[in-house]
């Protein structure tokens, strides 16, 4: 039953999520005693605070009580953002964690840490021992990012950005061909 509530009300929550400008990142439902527990996670470009948070909760919120006889019992809601644990799984997961250090594990070969440049369509740029590779989105097992407690050598932000510069201008001819 909650899995089938939850194909029903993800179109109208990731409607109302959209609409107060985020990202609906996950989303599900879960029997807890006699009501439903409704989890939201959002997110965006720049971030979600704890304002942002309250805003769509109570946009959701708005819309879950719009619907309620699709939900036809009590539910609690939990509107958050997505954790620094939260895989990268996804392109724009991989652009907004640019400049961080993530953790790779590639489905095959041993698993590294580097600093996340350009998010292409396919794979990301990460800056690994001095190098830039691409890391192809279907080649990983598993990203997260890793927690950094210092500011970033100026010399590897400067590497990604110039190589960003260099990635995004042959895209941009690469779609003008």
């Amino acid at each position: 039953m909650p899995g089938e509530l939850a194909s029903r009300l993800q179109p109208i929550v990731a409607e109302a999520v959209t609409a107060a400008g985020f990202d609906l990142d996950s989303f599900e439902v879960q029997q807890a005693g006699r009501r439903q527990l409704v989890k939201v996670v959002v997110d965006s470009d720049d971030g979600v605070g704890l304002d942002e948070v309250a805003a769509v909760s109570r946009k959701v919120a708005a819309v879950l009580d719009e619907n309620e006889h699709v939900l036809a019992s009590a539910y609690t809601l939990e509107v958050t953002s997505p954790g620094l644990d939260r895989p990268l799984t996804e392109r724009r997961h991989w652009r907004r964690a640019r400049f961080r250090l993530v953790k790779v594990t590639p489905a095959e070969g041993a698993a590294f840490i580097g600093r996340v440049g350009h998010a292409g369509a396919d794979a990301a740029r990460v800056l690994e021992g001095g190098k830039i590779r691409d890391v192809r989105y279907a080649g990983v097992a598993k990203a997260v990012v890793e927690i950094e407690f210092k500011q970033p050598p100026a010399e590897d932000l400067k590497l990604l950005e110039d190589d960003a510069s260099g990635m995004i201008a042959a895209e941009t001819e690469k779609g003008s061909k």
